[in-house]
């Protein structure tokens, strides 16, 4: 058997020579002192010899276990070789396949399915935050401590809600990979319940209709852009999402109907919203300052452009409305008020509000339009929030800021 002292001791001679050590195994020292470990073998009735890797490099013990793992080979009729091969090809794949390469196929697949908005957001917290930490190691030797110590540290230089977002594509990624047979586990996954869920707070909203009226009332006597004005009134007006009033274009104005498209919607499907006789005044006034635009609304600076994307939260923040209600509030207003008025309404209002069923089954099946009824209750609600008000052409006449 071999010993460590007599490797060392080994010279390079004029002609390359055999170590020998027991089982197979010997040593090949070269005229170049290099020295490399061989497993000779018969298979199929044929000798062949097995390369292990090069002393020091791979030691004397070391070498020992690969023989010992190559008769076992033999025992189990498989050639070592081929084996040898086999694995090094599987430690490549699994080399490849890494974290970032999953994560962009989970990314390739599902962006489709998003806004574009969303899903620029969602490559960009990956590449910013997550693949340089986690980005180059296969997906098998990721645990759960280390995606708890990546987020936690999102958490320390981002928000709790940002972090927590991240953990979730985490895990989606991790659950694509195992529908794919890349994955086994999901450790982002098992981590959720180690983070306090974050409290959730309702956006601030008035829903007490004269106190409504009141905060309208104050948002006409403030100066302002015109365009600003009207753009508060009109999504009082719809109660539509403020991001779909702000890139509202008059190409999706039919008659006395708005047609917001799937690709801006939040849930992702088509939605019209009736127009009240007010709200097609807001648009006959705006037509000689933004008919030229594709924008309803355009910015204050560049028509060519949506107006600011705080323009109207600002606005109620100057009249004094700052932590009392939000743009978003709106819709919370007319829900409440309407609710109140017509509980029996109440999946019309739905409606409306382009919220999602809560009953899916319901959701898939009923496709009911209701239009002429969510016409009059949008028409009623124009007249509740807007009685004794002035003409929308008159708000740009009133002072500029």
């Amino acid at each position: 058997m071999l010993t460590d002292t007599a490797i060392r001791k080994a010279k390079a001679q004029e002609k390359q020579y055999k170590l020998y050590d027991e089982r197979g195994l010997h040593l090949l020292v070269r005229p170049n002192g290099s020295k490399l470990w061989h497993f000779k073998y018969r298979f199929d009735g044929k000798e062949k010899t097995l390369s292990i890797g090069v002393y020091p490099e791979v030691s004397l013990a070391e070498a020992r276990v690969a023989r010992d793992s190559a008769r076992s080979d033999l025992r189990a009729g498989q050639n070592p070789a081929l084996t040898k091969l086999r694995r090094r090809a599987e430690a490549m794949a699994e080399q490849q396949n890494n974290f970032e390469a999953a994560a962009r196929e989970w990314y390739r697949v599902m962006s489709s399915t998003w806004r574009p908005r969303h899903a620029a957001s969602v490559l960009d917290s990956m590449e910013r935050l997550v693949f340089p930490r986690l980005g180059a190691l296969p997906m098998r030797e990721i645990t759960p401590q280390m995606v708890r110590a990546a987020v936690l540290d999102i958490e320390k230089i981002r928000a709790a809600d940002i972090a927590r977002r991240v953990r979730q594509r985490i895990s989606a990624v991790f659950v694509h990979a195992i529908a794919c047979g890349n994955a086994e586990t999901d450790p982002a996954g098992v981590i959720k319940a180690a983070f306090a869920p974050i409290p959730t707070k309702p956006q601030p909203a008035i829903i007490d209709l004269e106190e409504l009226r009141q905060m309208l009332r104050a948002v006409d006597a403030t100066p302002a852009h015109g365009v600003t004005r009207l753009a508060t009134r009109f999504l009082a007006l719809t109660a539509a999402r403020p991001g779909e009033v702000r890139f509202a274009t008059w190409a999706e104005i039919t008659d006395a109907e708005w047609n917001i498209p799937a690709e801006r919607s939040k849930t992702h499907k088509a939605h019209t919203v009736p127009l009240s006789i007010q709200a097609l005044e807001i648009l006959e006034a705006l037509k000689p300052i933004s008919g030229a635009s594709p924008y309803i609304f355009p910015s204050a600076r560049w028509i060519m452009r949506p107006m600011s994307e705080n323009a109207i939260g600002y606005l109620l923040n100057r009249v004094g409305y700052s932590g009392r209600h939000v743009p978003h509030g709106f819709r919370s207003s007319f829900s409440s008020i309407m609710n109140e008025r017509s509980p029996s309404d109440r999946g019309i209002i739905d409606l409306m509000l382009a919220h999602t069923p809560a009953n899916k089954v319901e959701g898939v099946y009923n496709r009911a339009r209701h239009m002429a009824r969510r016409r009059e209750l949008a028409q009623e609600w124009a007249d509740l929030l807007l009685k004794d008000f002035p003409a929308a052409v008159e708000l740009l006449r009133l002072p500029s800021r």
